[in-house]
């Protein structure tokens, strides 16, 4: 839910600032806010500050992914950069089963296909012809290399941990980010005219910063490291869904009704993955 906005929000002001520039003083403000809570929560320690190196592998992966999305977000619409989202949990499955050998049961698997036939549905727009011929903006294409990065990030917040909590880490992640974006990006940065920045833009980065980096990075963080990556992912399926009640609510263009087959399929395999993680727990 909180993710949504993002695309819904990001697409309305992707053409009115730098990718690299937005994604820079949304990971500072998100570093502020992640580094007040870590110091009254005493989630700063010298054991979490060693090899300080993993946080900034973090912080490159999380950075290329927003670059990418706000990219993308040029030209591709809210719902099918939604859609291409949804693609995660089958990255993540590949992922984890080629790095770290994790099994994928049956009905995950079943799901997992599921929702990726939903997620097609909507990028292709339930054109048969177009996914025959993979007719898919650069938009589309554009962030799904960023969704390839994002893939990582459940592996790397499993394999990277040291015991540190989700608020150390999201902190640590934040503010390596940040620092990577504002040495690669110092010249779109500079070159911005923040003063002239409409409220929306500052509405938006606001909204970035404290909802879809800050309270999301904990959320992904948390489920990271007490579920298997294809768990975690799996509850991007509902993100397309989110997008289009937001999509309405703004009154922006929303797709043929049809498109709605794709969102019943990424339901699908959310409650299938939900009752098998369910039946697994008892």
């Amino acid at each position: 839910m909180l993710i949504a906005g993002s695309f819904s929000f990001g697409s309305m002001i992707a053409n009115d600032i730098s990718p690299i520039a937005l994604t820079a003083v949304r990971f500072g403000l998100a570093a502020c806010i992640m580094g007040l809570i870590a110091f009254f929560t005493r989630a700063i320690t010298r054991s979490a500050m060693q090899a300080s190196w993993r946080y900034f592998i973090l912080g490159g992966t999380f950075g290329i992914y927003f670059i990418l999305m706000f990219e993308g977000l040029k030209s591709a619409t809210p719902i099918s950069a939604a859609a291409v989202f949804t693609l995660m949990p089958a990255m993540s499955s590949c992922l984890g089963f080629i790095l770290l050998r994790q099994k994928i049961r049956f009905y995950g698997l079943v799901a997992i296909i599921i929702g990726t036939i939903g997620s097609l549905w909507v990028v292709f727009r339930a054109d048969i012809l177009a996914l025959v011929l993979f007719k898919v903006g650069t938009g589309e294409l554009i962030y799904f290399l960023g969704c390839i990065a994002h893939a990582f990030l459940p592996i790397l917040f499993g394999q990277l941990n040291r015991g540190e909590n989700a608020i150390m880490v999201s902190f640590g992640m934040l503010a390596s980010g940040t620092v990577i974006l504002s040495v690669y990006g110092a010249a779109e940065i500079l070159q911005t005219n923040w003063t002239g920045l409409t409220l929306l833009i500052w509405g938006t980065i606001i909204y970035l910063a404290v909802f879809a980096t800050s309270l999301s990075s904990l959320c992904l963080q948390f489920a990271s490291i007490h579920l298997p990556a294809t768990n975690v992912m799996a509850y991007t399926y509902l993100t397309p869904i989110w997008v289009l009640v937001l999509e309405r609510i703004l009154q922006h263009e929303t797709p043929p009704i049809w498109i709605s087959g794709g969102v019943v399929l990424s339901i699908v395999s959310v409650i299938i993955l939900l009752c098998t993680s369910l039946k697994s727990q008892n």
